[in-house]
């Protein structure tokens, strides 16, 4: 079925409570101030904002901070709307309730092609589609850190919730000195009348609780002070002065250490072992069987008075490895099922129009190009790791985690406890990326942390087992068909890929209890594919979902990291078959795309498109959208004694509206380095069920030394805001991709690019 048909029939199924929630207004996500955590001196005015005796502002935050600087970008949303100086602002951690829950991640989620679904005239269905499941995930309250969705999601709620404190606040002192509301102003936190009175926030916050006023707006655009304008980030002065506190920063009285050593095979079980030796070193105390929680992989943990005595009380257990099963994981031959499965599956239809078998049997020529994509780490800095403690029948967490209820149902599933018998901490994350949307290590922590008597216990895994059991990014297939007519103009596109689908491996994992028995068609598997922009008549792209066994999870821009490399290449390829710039060929198909023009436009134009390189150097161009933004890239490379060498990297993006622009630049200077790393030296290899690539010497960064300048262009806009922390991953590949086929006269269609 085409995919509008088969979503739009699945909610027909639950069309009673359609119906029933049709009469419904919006829930608010405003919340009730008793969400707040009660704090001595300290006023809850709603869910989110609470004020202190010396005016401060208390904000609850519910994403994590995982370096995408969203604790700065929210925090500018509420001082704007309360007119109170940034640093002014201080942070704690939300609760569970479902206000708190990302609405905006799980209706991007919908697989519609973003030409149908942007702007104010998108067709009614879909409009019903994107109601529908807002309403669902308004119910559900995941909340979650990812899909770049922090500040999309939460920029009217917080906006609202600081606008409706402020109007309490305001009527609060119009009351208490007898004078109209709106002759009232604020500023830097502080009421004044021009007759005189004037008090700052906290000492009017107890008589504003509990006020609900009329008609609240947040302010107008024109009125900003802050939003659009860059703010020094947050989190920075703790992080240089090393009073951040990461995960693996927690220190606890009493708290041991204990270190892991996972089955090599993916997904294995812990097995016999021989732990003498282990309890004989200095410091050992216990030895703990784990159980492969999560969807991980079953092992051993060694519990000691430091890291360092846990680790080699590790290497010092004997175990008796299960040989892996005869048809364990291996790449090469998932590699040939993804073909085999491209060449005899039809798969799920996400996008389709016009007649693209009548363009092919109509053609002149066609064109034809197989693509590939191997699997992928997130290689996060900070290797996965979980403090537990379980105590008098309660369990507390210190965890760097995306996803931090999930985490509270995994350490409650363990201990055999209720969840409101769990108290998660969140700490900085010294990166995400996808990986800490898992929670197979909080399983872990709270299994080793019962053995322990009631003494907090610090799991931490090495970068060997970080690597080698993790959840990857799928090894992925896809087949271009294009067709030519007689005037060389392409008239058709056939675009179909393979690989495993990840949306529902991770639900199953996650979220069981919302993980039905058959899988939906999942978007990532197809995104940056069926939602091209160009125009062309003639189109149909599908997927074909695959189960290979390996333990897949969402990886930085998830499918447009690798799809992009497909499809820009290959339009690369489209433009050098017709004879055309690569720049102009895309602009003509963009001619009912403006603002994807525009960004690309400006890219090209900042780069120098045309202009004369050093010699040796050859400049490549890739345009893409994902996370509700729109980013081109212009990269310019060398190949320096058979090294690829990326010399400069120009970045356009239209994000809608920027809430801190040197974010954004920073974003695009991230994305491109974690991109470039993945587009050069990315690769995991499977033999056996068992990763062969297990720290950084096998599995490069791009160094410092590496890195390339990159240049960030922002097109202004009054549009919702979209993405930034993934949205400049995507493009960079095959910008460098199409540069080295200027370079060198040869095309490359698998990753990593080699020199």
């Amino acid at each position: 079925m085409k995919r509008r048909t088969w979503i739009l029939s699945a909610l027909g199924v639950t069309g009673a409570l359609v119906v029933g929630w049709g009469a419904m207004p919006a829930r608010s996500r405003l919340g009730s101030p008793d969400l707040m955590r009660p704090t001595p001196g300290d006023v809850a005015l709603n869910g989110w904002i609470k004020i202190s005796a010396d005016g401060a502002v208390v904000l609850a935050m519910p994403r994590s901070e995982m370096g995408q600087g969203v604790h700065t970008a929210l925090a500018m949303l509420v001082a704007e709307e309360l007119d109170v100086p940034m640093g002014r602002v201080r942070l704690e951690q939300a609760g569970a309730d479902s206000i708190y829950g990302n609405v905006a991640m799980l209706v991007a989620s919908l697989p519609f092609h973003p030409l149908d679904s942007e702007g104010e005239h998108k067709p009614a269905k879909i409009k019903l589609a994107e109601w529908m499941v807002a309403k669902i995930a308004r119910e559900l309250g995941i909340n979650a850190t990812g899909g770049s969705s922090s500040v999309a999601d939460l920029w009217g709620p917080l906006r609202m919730a600081a606008a409706t404190a402020r109007a309490s606040l305001v009527q609060a002192a119009a009351a208490a000195w007898t004078v109209p509301a709106q002759e009232i102003t604020v500023r830097e936190g502080v009421l004044r009348h021009a007759s005189g009175p004037s008090a700052h926030y906290g000492q009017l916050a107890q008589a504003a609780a509990g006020s609900t006023p009329p008609h609240i707006q947040p302010k107008a655009r024109q009125d900003w002070q802050l939003i659009g304008r860059s703010a020094p980030r947050s989190d920075i002065p703790a992080k240089v002065t090393g009073q951040a506190q990461f995960g693996m920063d927690v220190r606890l009285p009493g708290m041991l250490f204990a270190a892991v050593r996972m089955n090599p095979v993916l997904g294995g079980p812990s097995a016999p072992m021989d732990t003498q030796a282990a309890l004989a070193m200095p410091g050992v105390s216990r030895v703990v069987a784990l159980d492969a929680w999560g969807g991980g992989t079953g092992g051993l943990a060694v519990v000691a008075r430091n890291t360092w005595q846990a680790r080699q009380g590790a290497q010092a257990v004997k175990v008796q490895w299960p040989a892996p099963a005869a048809d364990a994981a291996d790449t090469s031959r998932i590699q040939a099922r993804l073909l085999l499965a491209l060449n005899t599956e039809s798969g799920f239809t996400f996008h389709e129009q016009g007649l693209p078998l009548k363009a092919e049997q109509t053609a002149a020529r066609r064109i034809d190009a197989l693509y590939q994509a191997p699997y992928l780490a997130h290689a996060t800095l900070e290797p996965m790791n979980c403090t537990a403690q379980v105590k008098d029948g309660k369990v507390e967490i210190w965890v760097p985690t995306q996803v931090p209820q999930m985490a509270r149902a995994m350490a409650a599933k363990v201990a055999g406890v209720d969840e409101d018998q769990v108290t998660v901490h969140v700490t900085l994350l010294g990166g995400g990326f996808g990986r800490r949307l898992e929670v197979d290590f909080v399983g872990q922590a709270v299994q080793v942390a019962m053995a322990c008597q009631g003494a907090p216990v610090q799991v931490l895994w090495s970068r060997e087992e970080d690597m080698t059991h993790d959840f990857y990014r799928p090894m992925h297939l896809a087949k271009f068909q294009a067709s030519i007519d007689a005037q060389g103009d392409v008239s058709g596109l056939r675009i179909q890929s393979a690989g495993d689908a990840i949306t529902p491996r991770w639900m199953a994992r996650a979220a069981p209890h919302l993980s039905g028995p058959i899988d939906m068609p999942d978007k990532t598997t197809s995104e940056g594919l069926f939602d091209l922009p160009y125009g062309f008549l003639n189109q149909h792209m599908s997927h074909v979902a695959t189960r290979s066994g390996v333990p897949v999870g969402f990886w930085r821009s998830v499918g447009h990291s690798h799809n992009a490399f497909f499809s820009e290449s290959f339009i690369d390829e489209l433009a050098v078959a017709t004879q055309q710039d690569p720049l102009a060929f895309r602009l003509k198909l963009l001619k009912d795309a403006p603002r994807y023009a525009a960004v690309l436009q400006l890219a090209a134009g900042q780069a120098g498109w045309g202009r004369p390189l050093p010699a040796g150097r050859a400049q490549g161009l890739a345009l893409h959208k994902s996370f509700g933004a729109i980013v081109a890239q212009v990269a310019e490379v060398s190949i320096d004694s058979g090294q690829i060498r990326v010399h400069r990297v120009v970045c356009a993006i239209d994000c809608g509206t920027v809430v801190n622009p040197d974010t954004v630049a920073q974003q695009m200077q991230s994305s491109v380095v974690y991109a470039l790393s993945a587009a050069l030296y990315g690769q995991i290899d499977i033999v056996g069920g068992v990763v062969q690539q297990s720290n950084f010497p096998s599995y490069p960064l791009v160094t410092l030394q590496q890195a390339p300048v990159v240049e960030t262009h922002i097109v202004p806009s009054t549009r919702h805001p979209g993405g930034v922390g993934e949205p400049a991953v995507p493009p960079l590949a095959p910008a460098v991709g199409n540069a080295l086929f200027a370079l060198t006269g040869r095309r490359q269609r698998a990753l990593p690019l080699k020199a």
